[in-house]
């Protein structure tokens, strides 16, 4: 069983543009509540801290059996990426309005949890109705097929 965590708003409320994918830096307790499906994006975004990739925002639920150990559901996280491709999007990000979106969270093949995110530029509330005039239409134009 697959295990992917979207972020179902992320395409209606923000222009996507190019992806990434990153591993995430987590303990066992977090690691175990995300196999279990107890987590969250949709209110999370990535930002530098000095020089390395963060998300904050995002939720994994307490794992009952984790311990006498602490756990913070919504404390910020480490990506992990190659320094070429933290350049990379540190130059993107030094545009105005752009911003890093996680759109899903996965577990990969080799059993690590991966966030694959999209660098971001905010819609306007237009650029948000036409989104849903063209979903209404194709929705239609389906039925009639």
């Amino acid at each position: 069983m697959a295990i992917e965590i979207k972020n179902k708003k992320a395409s209606y409320t923000y222009f996507l543009e190019d992806e990434f994918t990153a591993g995430i830096q987590l303990n066992g307790a977090e690691i175990k509540s995300i196999r279990n499906g107890k987590a969250s994006i949709g209110e999370s975004y990535c930002r530098f801290d000095k020089g390395e990739l963060f998300v904050f925002n995002m939720y994994v639920s307490e794992y009952k059996n984790a311990g006498y150990s602490i756990q913070m559901p919504r404390r910020q996280r480490k990506l992990l990426l190659q320094k070429k491709e933290l350049k990379k999007l540190y130059k993107k990000l030094k545009n105005t309005g752009v911003t890093l979106v996680p759109t899903l969270m996965f577990i990969a093949p080799s059993g690590y949890a991966k966030l694959r995110f999209r660098v971001a530029k905010g819609k306007k509330m237009h650029d948000k109705r036409a989104t849903l005039k063209e979903k209404d239409v194709a929705r239609d134009l389906d039925r009639l097929i």
